[in-house]
């Protein structure tokens, strides 16, 4: 998308009159290191000039709305009607209704493009507190939409934003025993969704490339023929097949810098981890172990990676160098534990844990301190994180009347435990990845 952008609009002098009878927990602010908080009140108007912009204040609410740190002020209880993007509003009336927040904008349509301007004024304390101004395409106003959704956030909670963002996942449909499995696409709030592989085989574990809009994952083939392991650009649909081993391969990755992919490699009854350069296709053995070593995931600086493996008996996970080497156990809790992924922040390590009771999803020190557990069930599996490192996502199964598995989707939930929510899918949905943030 080319996207032109102008930073902060009109300054916005200080209007403080009459805040100082504001309470003094309405902020526009969230400490986010705080254990709890309550959500920030904020009203956003619909944007003026054209009937989009309407479309655009929504999905900023539903953006904000469905972060759980905000809580948007519905437009029936709105005072003032009539206000735009190029005055400031009457703070009293905002306040009257117990907005911290008010957010406004404006759409016109130049030539062959669109332009938005916004911004977000601090009613507590009466001036502007972030505003900008975007030129596009006029198919790209969700996007729009979502960077605004970004701006917002970041001004608040001080964190970058993740709703211009993509989720690549496994589209599921049929009965239980003849899935069809294909790998999907869709934007973070579950728009847009399009199917990137045809459903002639079956395709899952999709993960994004952290340097380009690209996506790996693994397809099995026709027969009794292994599976293989596919790059593809998610715009362009273009494929490339990126290996075709011996053995059985699954769970790629990429390294941080987007050069490298790991996995595991299934030859001669070892499963063991691999390193592949993407480009010139070289491979390299990193474990040596008769037992099950799999999904490797690499830290967040590319010095270390984390997988499971039942090399001490049970399902447990490890944390090595990134060339292979010096392997030591991080989790001892009990049950088994999986599919390990690293923060993008490098702060916390989330997987899927496995006891009698059931499945949950958590979280641990990437030394093993701190576990706990953000989500349970009958089955839920496969964390993937927001590129802030604040949010995840990850599948859930209920069973059905019969106690069996039943509808499987997909889940939003804050790193505290708070906040989960379903993201709406066309299908049944598994394995979820987020992709890093579009480039603008």
């Amino acid at each position: 998308m080319k996207l032109h952008r102008r930073s902060t609009i009109l300054g916005g002098a200080a209007l403080a009159a009459g805040s100082a009878a504001w309470p003094a927990h309405a902020q526009l602010t969230i400490d986010m290191t705080r254990p709890s908080f309550e959500p920030v009140p904020i009203a956003i108007v619909d944007f003026g000039g054209d009937r989009v912009g309407a479309d655009i204040a929504n999905v900023v609410r539903n953006d904000l709305q469905n972060s759980g740190l905000f809580r948007s002020i519905p437009p029936s209880s709105f005072i003032e009607r009539d206000v735009g993007a190029s005055a400031a509003p009457r703070f009293a009336d905002w306040r009257s209704i117990g907005a911290a927040g008010l957010v406004v904008g404006q759409v016109q349509q130049t030539g062959g493009s669109i332009k938005v301007d916004f911004r977000l004024w601090d009613v507590v304390v009466g001036q502007q507190a972030t505003g900008l101004s975007f030129t596009s395409q006029p198919g790209n106003w969700r996007r729009l939409a979502h960077i605004i959704a970004d701006a917002i956030y970041k001004r608040v909670t001080g964190e970058e934003g993740y709703f211009d963002t993509r989720v690549a996942y496994v589209s599921e449909t049929g009965p239980l025993n003849a899935r069809v499995k294909r790998i999907a696409i869709m934007d973070q709030d579950g728009a847009n969704n399009r199917f990137l592989t045809d459903g002639r085989t079956i395709a899952i574990t999709p993960r994004f490339s952290p340097t380009l809009q690209e996506i790996v994952y693994m397809a099995y083939g026709e027969g009794t023929t292994p599976p293989r392991v596919y790059l593809q650009n998610v715009d362009s649909s273009r494929r490339e097949l990126l290996g075709n081993f011996p053995g059985m391969s699954f769970a790629p990755r990429f390294s941080p810098d987007g050069t490298k992919v790991v996995m595991s490699i299934s030859s001669e009854g070892k499963t063991n981890i691999y390193e592949m350069d993407v480009r010139g296709r070289a491979l390299r053995r990193l474990t040596n172990s008769s037992a099950i070593d799999t999904s490797p995931c690499f830290s967040n600086d590319g010095t270390q990676i984390v997988f499971n493996s039942d090399r001490g008996g049970t399902q447990q996970l490890y944390v090595m160098g990134a060339g292979g080497g010096g392997e030591r156990r991080i989790s001892f809790g009990q049950g088994r534990y999986a599919t390990p992924v690293w923060s993008p922040r490098g702060d916390w390590i989330a997987f899927t844990k496995i006891t009698s009771g059931g499945f949950g999803i958590g979280v641990m020190r990437p030394d093993g301190s701190g576990e706990r557990l953000l989500a349970n069930g009958f089955l839920v599996e496969g964390p993937t994180w927001a590129p802030n490192g604040r949010v995840m996502m990850f599948f859930r199964q209920q069973p059905n009347s019969g106690g069996r598995a039943g509808s499987v989707t997909i889940h939003q939930i804050d790193i505290t435990g708070r906040f989960e929510r379903q993201v709406p899918t066309p299908t049944d949905a598994s394995d979820p990845a987020w992709s890093p943030l579009i480039p603008q």
